[in-house]
């Protein structure tokens, strides 16, 4: 397992916490170390726990752990919140003078170094830079060289004006000076550097990124935890390529907007969450049955109901399968990984506009605000490809015209996808309605074309089904005799596992599946092995479901539901609890 340092500063909504954790964070980024970052938020403006936590190495990191080396406590709750992570060296470091936190005592075996951040910073120029006096001291407990937090100082508060910038370096200085000068502690830890040099984003940012890669042009949505970021990142960006964002009154609208940018020949996407994934599923079949293609994104979280909107859970795949009336065909992508955030979207963007249908791209709130680092050639532009389908130009028009040289938008071709033109293509003009209707887009009730345009539109499935690349990848002992599979944002937690299951003794085979529908067969692999477990983060086993009525077979299950991701340890833990276990029909 890497070297690592695992950081923490938790506090209430409104103090600052996600600011300060990203500075922190852009700084181990820019001094040549790889960063995973979690938070720890509630649905509110001010007043709940929040919590924004760091593990950094020299070695990529992709996962949380059950282990906190430094903790900047804001509130005495944040000490209670994470007691089971503290252990003996751990550090804590708060503010005494505040009311609220003259009582704290801290743990047997902990360092507590009792810091006036409120104090120092008012030196600084003004209380509300206690948090980076509170940076200044941690660098400080970690032999983290401070003017790497000079940079990122810099790039947070540039817009403010330089003497901003300079009293918050002044501020981070207070805080470490404070520490040299006035504590007395034996801490065991040392932040190596190294020239190195990484990006830092979360799954949402890398999302985006690939959405304006891919050529999307328009974009519409309404504000949701936990999707709104995307479209807070698309603003401004989309517009500096021609594109177009925008704001919806509701999520019913959003989506309608975005197919009719899709249907004027824009590539075009819509993102949401929660609730307003169900309230977009009528519209669903009208992209399916206009053969309209558009990229819906769905980023987790825990429902049912309002559920709770600023927590993990994979509990949507349900949904993306089967949502919508009637029979609606389409393709399920889900990234695995921040960086596969960015390309998974731009195979989106593909897949729509190839086999003219609906994409869910599902994500979730873990892997849409986890930020981590990657080496800058893992987003090569120029790796890029766009396939924008079976789209037909004037030269080609007459070849999918009928005899009375009327456009056929809907033909019923071999392969399930017809020909498509982009409005003002010369003899391209034609309708088409979410009624069923015939080869030209007419309303029908025809049985036998009925019969045609409905297995045509499905027939599209079963032949990317034959042309594209579904596979999964692997990881750990391929001649193991216990397979985990998952789903989603779970890889990074399960290839860390991996490592403590190895440190034990315990060999695995893992798979990671990025696709839902169509999804690889896994029979081979499933018969293969003695111990099947399917790890995801619902409290049904959705995926689980699906594996066992594509293969028969019943298999173990590791679900966590709570509202929090998965850490690689607990992981490895709930792993081993289930080997010898026996699977559900045995047991009966």
């Amino acid at each position: 397992m890497p070297a690592d340092l695992n950081w923490a500063i938790g506090g209430e909504a409104g103090d600052g916490i996600d600011s300060t954790g990203k500075i922190f964070a852009q700084a181990l980024s820019r001094a040549g170390r790889h960063v995973f970052t979690s938070k720890d938020f509630a649905s509110r403006i001010r007043g709940g726990y929040t919590a924004y936590k760091i593990r950094t190495s020299v070695e990529q990191v992709e996962s949380v752990v059950d282990r906190l080396d430094i903790l900047i406590a804001l509130t005495e709750r944040t000490i209670d919140e994470n007691m089971n992570e503290l252990h003996e060296g751990s550090v804590i470091i708060y503010d005494g003078e505040r009311t609220t936190m003259q009582d704290v005592e801290i743990p047997e075996g902990m360092i507590g170094l009792d810091v006036p951040l409120k104090s120092l910073a008012e030196d600084a120029g003004g209380a509300i830079m206690r948090n980076i006096v509170a940076l200044g001291a941690a660098c400080e407990v970690t032999n983290f060289p401070i003017e790497n937090l000079d940079e990122s100082l810099d790039k947070r508060f540039k817009d403010k004006g330089q003497a901003i910038v300079e009293n918050n370096k002044t501020a981070a200085r207070l805080g470490q000076e404070y520490v040299q000068e006035e504590c007395d502690y034996d801490a065991d830890y040392d932040v190596e550097t190294t020239d190195n040099d990484y990006v830092l984003l979360n799954g949402n940012e890398a999302l985006g990124m690939g959405a304006i890669a891919a050529g999307c042009r328009f974009y519409s949505g309404y504000p949701i935890t936990p999707a709104t970021s995307i479209m807070e990142y698309l603003t401004g960006r989309l517009d500096s390529y021609g594109g177009k964002v925008v704001q919806a009154e509701d999520e019913l609208a959003a989506i309608n907007m975005a197919l009719g940018a899709a249907r004027a020949g824009a590539r075009a996407m819509t993102a949401t969450s929660g609730a307003g994934i169900d309230l977009m599923t009528e519209t669903f079949g009208l992209v399916a049955t206009s053969e309209t293609p558009l990229v819906i994104t769905d980023v987790q979280r825990s429902g049912p109901s309002t559920g709770m909107p600023t927590k993990q859970e994979q509990g949507d795949l349900n949904m993306a399968l089967y949502g919508g009336h009637g029979e609606v065909p389409r393709f399920i992508v889900a990234p695995t990984s921040i960086s596969e955030c960015f390309w998974k979207t731009i195979e989106a963007f593909n897949l729509a506009e190839k086999y003219q249908t609906p994409v869910f791209l599902v994500s979730d709130l873990a892997m849409s605000v986890s930020e981590q680092t990657f080496p800058p050639e893992t987003f090569d532009m120029d790796a890029v490809e766009i396939d924008r389908g079976k789209v037909v130009g004037a030269d080609s028009i007459s070849d999918w015209q009928n005899e009375k040289g009327q456009f056929q938008p809907h033909f019923p071709s071999a392969d399930g996808v017809s020909p498509r033109t982009f409005p003002g293509t010369d003899g391209g003009a034609h309708m088409t309605t979410g009624l069923e209707h015939d080869e030209l887009g007419r309303r029908t009730e025809d049985t036998d074309v009925r019969i045609e345009q409905v297995d045509k539109r499905q027939q599209k499935v079963d032949t990317a089904r034959e042309e594209e690349d579904w596979d999964y990848r692997e990881y750990g002992d391929p001649d193991a005799d216990t397979l985990v599979i998952s789903w989603g944002s779970n890889e990074g937690a399960m290839r860390e596992a991996l490592g403590f299951l190895d440190e034990r003794g315990t060999d695995v085979r893992f798979i990671s599946v990025p696709y839902i529908h169509p999804r690889p067969d896994l029979s081979e692999e499933i018969e293969a092995a003695s111990e099947v477990i399917v790890v995801e983060c619902n409290s049904t086993g959705q995926f689980a479901d699906l594996l066992e009525h594509d293969t028969l077979t019943r298999v173990k299950r590791v679900n966590k539901y709570n509202g929090v991701r998965f850490k690689a340890d607990e992981l490895a833990a709930e792993i081993e609890a289930k080997l010898g276990e026996p699977t559900e029909v045995e047991a009966e």
